[in-house]
C-alpha cells in the first residue's frame, strides 16, 4: 500500500503533468489530445473503476433485499418496491445530497495541499446530517398513512410501512457513511471502500436468507437486515481512516472546529440538497405516481424491476459521477484550469459510451430480465412492453449523473437545483401526468413525460459546462478555500 506521502507525491505529479501536457503549445493539437487522453484515462478509471464497484455492490445489496421480498408473492415486491424507491430514497437522497457540500470542500481542499481541513469537514457534515435524520424518522414512523394520502392501496400501503419501520436505524447510516465516504473519494481512497462493500454484501445475503426463510421475520426481517449491513460498512470505513497511514495528514482526531462553521456548512448543505434531492427523488416519483394507476400492483411490480435494473446502471454512472467530482475539484484547488476542462470531456465520454452498451443490452434481453425477480409471465410481458424507456433512460444517466458530478466539483449546486426545479418538476411530471392520465397512456405516459424533464435538464447542464470559464472557476474556487478554512484549534480528549 502507498504511504500518505507517496499517494501525495504521485497526485501531485500526475495532475501537474497532465496540464504540462495540455498547455505544450511546440506539440500539435492532435499529439497533445492523444498524450492528454491516455494519461486522463488512466487517472480516471483508477478513480471510476472502484467507485462503480462500491456503488454497485451498495446497490446489489438493496437489490438482493428486494429479490428476496419479491420472491414471497407479488404483495411483497410491491411493498418492498414502494418502501425502498418511495419512502427510503427520500432519506437518501436527502443524506447524499447533503454530504456532497464536503465533497466540494474536500475535493479542492486536498487538491489546495489544504489537508488538516478535510477531517473538520468530515466531522461538520456528520453533526448535521446526523441532526437532520431525527425529522427524518417521523416520515418512516408515519409512512402508512402517507402513503395512504398518497392513494396507495391499504394493502400495499400497510405492507410497505412494516418494510419502512426496519429501515429506521439506516437514516443515520446514511448520515455517517456519505461524509466519510465523500472524504475518502476527495483523497483517491477508493478502493478499501469497495473491500468493504463487497465483504458487507456476502454477510448481508447470508443474513437475509436466514432472517427471512429460516427465522420467518419477512418484510420487517429483511429491511432490519438491510440496515444493519448498511452500519457495518460506515463503522469499517471509520476504522479504516483512524488505522491509514494514507489518512494520517487529513484526519487529525475529533476537533473543537467541528462544532464551528455549522450555519454556513447547513446553507452549503442545503443547496447541496436541494440538487440531488431533486435528481434522487424524481424517478422514484414515478413508482408513486404509477401506484394511481388502475391494476396498480402489476404497475409496481413491472417498475419496480425497471427502476431496480435502471438503479444498477445508474450506479455505474454515479461511480463517474464520483470520478468527475473528485477530478475536476481537485484540479480546481491545484489551480489547473485545462487539466479540470479536459477531464469533463473524458468522463462524460466514458459514461455515455458505457451507458449506451448496457442500453442494448437490456434491449437484447428485454423477455428475460424480470425472472431474475419474479416468476410471474404477467409481469414479464409488462416489463418487455417498457424496456424501450428503460433503455433511453439508461442512455440519459449516462450523461446527467456525470455533469451532476462535474456541478459538484465545481460548487454550482444552487443553481443546477433551480434548474432542475423547471426542468424536473415544472415540466417532467407534469407532462408525464398528462401523458399517462388524460391521454389514457398509462406508465408509458408518464415515464415518456418524465425523460422529457431529463433531456431538457442534460441540454442545459451540457451547454452551461461547454461555456465555462475555467479559469475563473479556479479562482472562485481559492476564494471559497479561503473563506472555509479556520484556524486550528486544539484536539479533544
Amino acid at each position: 500500500m502507498e504511504s500518505a506521502v507517496e499517494n501525495d507525491v504521485l497526485h501531485e505529479t500526475v495532475s501537474s503533468e497532465l496540464e504540462d501536457i495540455l498547455s505544450d503549445t511546440q506539440l500539435s493539437y492532435g499529439r497533445r489530445i492523444q498524450s492528454a487522453t491516455r494519461l486522463e484515462l488512466n487517472i480516471l478509471f483508477r478513480l471510476a473503476a472502484p467507485a462503480v464497484v462500491v456503488y454497485l455492490l451498495n446497490n446489489v445489496t438493496s437489490m438482493s433485499t428486494q429479490i428476496f421480498c419479491g420472491h414471497l408473492g407479488n404483495l411483497q415486491l410491491a411493498a418492498a418496491s414502494l418502501g425502498n424507491n418511495g419512502i427510503q430514497i427520500f432519506a437518501y437522497g436527502l443524506m447524499l445530497g447533503m454530504g456532497s457540500a464536503v465533497e466540494t470542500l474536500c475535493g479542492q481542499a486536498f487538491g489546495a495541499k489544504k489537508y488538516e481541513m478535510l477531517g473538520v469537514y468530515l466531522q461538520r457534515s456528520t453533526i448535521l446530517l446526523m441532526a437532520t435524520g431525527v425529522p427524518v424518522t417521523l416520515i418512516y414512523i408515519f409512512s402508512k398513512p402517507i402513503l395512504l394520502f398518497l392513494g396507495e392501496s391499504t394493502a400495499i400501503a400497510s405492507a410497505a410501512a412494516v418494510f419502512v419501520y426496519g429501515l429506521i436505524p439506516q437514516i443515520f447510516a446514511y448520515a455517517a457513511n456519505f461524509p466519510i465516504q465523500k472524504f475518502l473519494q476527495s483523497q483517491s481512497i477508493i478502493f478499501p471502500s469497495a473491500y468493504i462493500s463487497a465483504a458487507t454484501l456476502v454477510v448481508h445475503v447470508i443474513l437475509t436468507w436466514v432472517t427471512v426463510y429460516k427465522l420467518g421475520w419477512g418484510l420487517l426481517g429483511a429491511s432490519l437486515v438491510l440496515s444493519f449491513s448498511w452500519w457495518i460498512i460506515v463503522v469499517a470505513q471509520f476504522v479504516y481512516i483512524l488505522m491509514s497511514e494514507r489518512c494520517k495528514k487529513t484526519w487529525g482526531g475529533f476537533s473543537t472546529l467541528a462544532f464551528s462553521g455549522l450555519w454556513s456548512l447547513l446553507k452549503l448543505s442545503t443547496a447541496s440538497a436541494v440538487m440531488l434531492c431533486l435528481e434522487t427523488w424524481y424517478y422514484q416519483i414515478l413508482v408513486l405516481i404509477a401506484g394511481l394507476l388502475e391494476n396498480a400492483e402489476i404497475a409496481l411490480d413491472a417498475l419496480s424491476v425497471c427502476m431496480t435494473i435502471s438503479g444498477w446502471v445508474f450506479m455505474i454512472s454515479v461511480g463517474f459521477n464520483a470520478a468527475a467530482s473528485v477530478r475536476v475539484s481537485n484540479e480546481l484547488g491545484a489551480g489547473h484550469p485545462k487539466s479540470a476542462a479536459f477531464s469533463v470531456v473524458v468522463v462524460n465520454m466514458s459514461s455515455f459510451i458505457i451507458s449506451v452498451i448496457f442500453a442494448i443490452l437490456v434491449l437484447v434481453f428485454r423477455h428475460h430480465i424480470s425472472y431474475i425477480f419474479t416468476s410471474g409471465s404477467i409481469v414479464s410481458d409488462a416489463v418487455s412492453d417498457l424496456t424501450p424507456f428503460l433503455a433511453v433512460s439508461i442512455i440519459l444517466n449516462g450523461i446527467q449523473p456525470v455533469l451532476s458530478g462535474v456541478a459538484v466539483g465545481c460548487g454550482w449546486q444552487a443553481f443546477v437545483a433551480y434548474v432542475n426545479v423547471g426542468c424536473y418538476y415544472v415540466v417532467g411530471i407534469p407532462l408525464g401526468c398528462l401523458l399517462g392520465f388524460k391521454f389514457e397512456l398509462g406508465v408509458k405516459g408518464i415515464w415518456s413525460g418524465m425523460i422529457g424533464g431529463t433531456v431538457m435538464q442534460t441540454l442545459i447542464l451540457l451547454l452551461v459546462t461547454f461555456r465555462t470559464d475555467w479559469d475563473l472557476e479556479v479562482e472562485k474556487s481559492r476564494k471559497r478555500l479561503d473563506k472555509w478554512e479556520d484556524k486550528r484549534q486544539p484536539l479533544l480528549d
